[in-house]
């Protein structure tokens, strides 16, 4: 079992949404950490004035490196998460959307160290763009929306499970598949894309469930926006980083090669 103790980044009024959604998907046989209740089905609990939980362990670890096959499981995956999410009929905003971004990118303006200069120039011209070029009536879900290589779980090639669902929301399920493929579909650095496992992920994924025409014209701005969003919490944890903290900076340079690339590149041409 695990045991989660919530501080800031959850609000205790949205937990009973992210409790629901697992539940959910457990009885549709999604892989996925189930809640565990006490004897007169409470899931929820206070640790010392804290919320906490109590769920189940997930067997296998997060990969590294994934190969194409990975890659083929986690479409899929996907794809069968949109199909059960489509039923689910609690709904929940996305708190980290463009505004949000804009927020994060002023804050870290007056802050910022020199060597943060070209990303924040950056920044503040592709929100611009964002803002003005920002689509309309695609398709939406409740998504994940946080789907990275260590929140999918692999046992002998095969996923074992996902976990951390705690952004998920009620958004564009493009951009699920956008955070997915910045993430699984680059290089550590975010210099070299890897084809083929984009081919790989969207062939499997519309297996399952075919992408609409809106859908494929949007992907574009959605790969920048999903690039947008890391980009920006990744300066503001470097710049705001507690100096006791125990997680360790993540580099804000991945993803400002990530933008690059998509601002030079339309993956479906």
């Amino acid at each position: 079992y695990i045991l989660t103790i919530f501080e800031k980044r959850v609000t205790e009024e949205e937990l009973p949404f992210f409790i629901n959604l697992k539940n959910f998907l457990n009885k549709n046989d999604f892989k996925c950490p189930k809640p565990i209740s006490d004897k007169n089905g409470k899931i929820l609990k206070k640790i010392k004035d804290k919320t906490a939980v109590i769920i189940s362990f997930l067997e296998g670890k997060s990969v590294e490196k994934p190969n194409v096959e990975m890659c083929g499981e986690v479409g899929r995956m996907i794809a069968n998460l949109h199909n059960l999410t489509s039923k689910f009929e609690e709904k929940r905003p996305n708190n980290l959307d463009l505004k949000d971004w804009k927020e994060i990118y002023k804050k870290c303006l007056n802050n910022k160290p020199e060597k943060f200069n070209e990303i924040m120039h950056l920044l503040n011209n592709e929100i611009d763009y964002l803002e003005k070029n920002w689509p309309s009536n695609i398709p939406c879900g409740v998504i994940h929306a946080d789907l990275f290589r260590d929140n999918i779980f692999f046992k002998n090639e095969k996923i074992s499970g996902v976990i951390d669902f705690y952004f998920s929301c009620y958004y564009f399920y493009v951009y699920d598949i956008a955070i997915v493929i910045n993430d699984w579909c680059f290089s550590k650095n975010g210099e070299n894309f890897h084809n083929q496992n984009l081919v790989t992920i969207l062939d499997e994924y519309q297996k399952l469930r075919k992408l609409t025409g809106i859908e494929i014209k949007s992907f574009n701005i959605l790969l920048r926006a999903a690039a947008v969003r890391i980009l920006s919490t990744r300066v503001h944890d470097y710049i705001f980083h507690p100096p006791n903290a125990v997680v360790v900076k993540k580099d804000p340079f991945e993803y400002l090669n990530i933008l690059k690339w998509h601002q030079q590149n339309e993956i479906f041409k």
